[in-house]
């Protein structure tokens, strides 16, 4: 039965006497703390408190939690402290709560800097090699597709591979267009710049001819690309993983690599040639204006100068690049998309995963590109 509580403090020369009565449990919590707090100032006066608990008739976690506070405010005034009365039904209960937070938790031990490295070193190999196996397990799973497709062509979806390609070849063009331009007109300008201290301003013709179609040109498309329709392939994979939709498709005996995944890599593999190709064009008439409007070169003088300077060696090498490297970004955006969880949180990861994979990768492939053509004389 639900009693009042109370609390009173009798004094006895230099001992205080507590006597709790009625319920001290967690229905009275106000009434508790209020009491408790009333007694504070007694406790820290006093040089013994015995705490007599015999009037105690309904006790809680609560109730037994505040008068063990007030016993060890007892003990940290430096006191002396006794509880008696304890009913029986109540003693395991208070013993149990005079237990808690008794022993502060040892400090954990500083890590070992070495061991420490070489355990993120392993991680990140770990971590590498599972990457390697998902980039390998779609690469097979596409070339299944190339091939499913090859034997039976009427199982190739049109629409979506045209949709894709409207989506990142067409719509992408004005900001290729654009950043491209930029990007020679600021070559053009740091060549004249620098280059006019030799007295060889017309090597920066060559420079940027050459730069724009072996290296930049498809290097930057490439990462613009990959920044662009490469997250929004993660995104959108990830998005109908969250959804289930991936697994709808299974479950209705469609192939999700066939449906989802081979019409955008496929779209990438013909676009980023095409974008390479409008980008690298609008690169060199950036380096034109330039050389015009900077480096007091006409444009018959520009056009005599790069006709010298460049070859359709240097646009071979630009253009056979840029299906390599669409085909990479498409099997990292799609595999990472297919690896996102149940949550917004992962899909932003492996978003953002993608985008940083996909890059690197391009940088990669592109310094691989230029050793083996370097090897070979183009």
């Amino acid at each position: 039965m639900n009693s009042e509580p109370l609390l009173a403090a009798t004094p006895s020369g230099d001992v205080l006497e507590l006597r709790p009565a009625g319920s001290w449990i967690a229905s009275n919590v106000a009434k508790l703390e209020a009491l408790s707090q009333s007694v504070k100032s007694e406790i820290d006066g006093s040089k013994a408190v015995k705490l007599n608990m015999a009037g105690v008739s309904e006790l809680d976690t609560l109730g037994a939690w505040l008068l063990e506070k007030l016993s060890r405010r007892v003990s940290a005034a430096g006191a002396q402290g006794d509880i008696v009365g304890i009913a029986d039904n109540y003693s395991g209960l208070m013993e149990e709560v005079r237990q808690v937070n008794r022993h502060n938790p040892q400090a954990a031990p500083a890590p070992n800097p070495l061991l420490l490295r070489l355990s993120e070193l392993g991680k990140a190999t770990v971590g590498a090699r599972e990457d390697v196996a998902v980039f390998l397990q779609m690469l097979g799973a596409l070339f299944a597709a190339v091939v499913r497709v090859v034997s039976h062509p009427r199982s190739l979806r049109l629409t979506s591979l045209v949709y894709q390609l409207y989506r990142i070849g067409w719509q992408a063009i004005p900001i290729i267009v654009l950043i491209t331009f930029l990007i020679g007109a600021i070559i053009a300008q740091q060549g004249f710049f620098h280059f006019r201290r030799f007295g060889a301003e017309s090597y920066t013709v060559d420079m940027v001819g050459i730069l724009v179609l072996r290296e930049l040109g498809v290097l930057i498309v490439a990462i613009m690309v990959a920044g662009r329709s490469g997250s929004a392939y993660t995104a959108e994979l990830g998005s109908m993983k969250m959804r289930e939709e991936i697994d709808a498709l299974s479950t209705m005996g469609l192939n999700p690599v066939d449906v989802l995944i081979l019409p955008r890599v496929a779209a990438l593999v013909i676009a980023l040639p095409i974008l390479t190709f409008i980008g690298s064009i609008a690169a060199l008439y950036g380096g034109g204006l330039v050389a015009q409007f900077y480096g007091d070169m006409g444009p018959a003088i520009y056009m005599a100068r790069l006709h010298e300077a460049i070859s359709v060696t240097h646009f071979q090498v630009g253009i056979l690049k840029a299906p390599f490297m669409a085909l990479v970004i498409g099997i990292v955006a799609c595999s990472e998309g297919l690896r996102v969880k149940g949550s917004a949180e992962s899909l932003g990861k492996q978003t953002t995963t993608s985008v940083v994979k996909s890059i690197f990768l391009v940088i990669v492939l592109d310094g691989l590109f230029a050793i083996f053509f370097a090897s070979i004389g183009m």
